[in-house]
C-alpha cells in the first residue's frame, strides 16, 4: 500500500526530517524530527495512513531531537 512512501511525503511535506522503515514483523517504524505542531499533525496522519493501509496501532514516543537529521528517508 505503499506506506513508506506516502509517510516521507508527508514528512517532507511538513518540513520534518527523520527516517521510516518496514520491521520484520509487519510493523512500520519512523523517526521524525521538526517542530510540535508538524510532528503532531504527521502522528494524527500516522493514524490514518495511507490509501489501502490498516493502521491498528500508533504508538509515539517524544524525545528530544539530536538534530543530526537532514532529510527525510526511506530504509530498506
Amino acid at each position: 500500500v505503499w506506506f513508506r512512501k506516502y509517510t516521507q511525503n508527508k514528512a517532507k511535506e511538513l518540513g520534518l526530517t527523520g527516517w521510516v522503515r518496514n520491521e520484520a514483523n509487519g510493523t512500520v517504524a519512523l523517526v521524525a524530527e521538526g517542530g510540535d505542531e508538524p510532528l503532531k499533525k504527521l502522528t494524527k496522519w500516522l493514524q490514518r495512513g495511507s490509501p489501502g493501509a490498516k493502521v491498528n496501532t500508533v504508538n509515539v514516543n517524544w524525545e528530544e531531537a539530536r538534530e543530526t537529521l537532514k532529510t527525510f528517508e526511506i530504509i530498506r
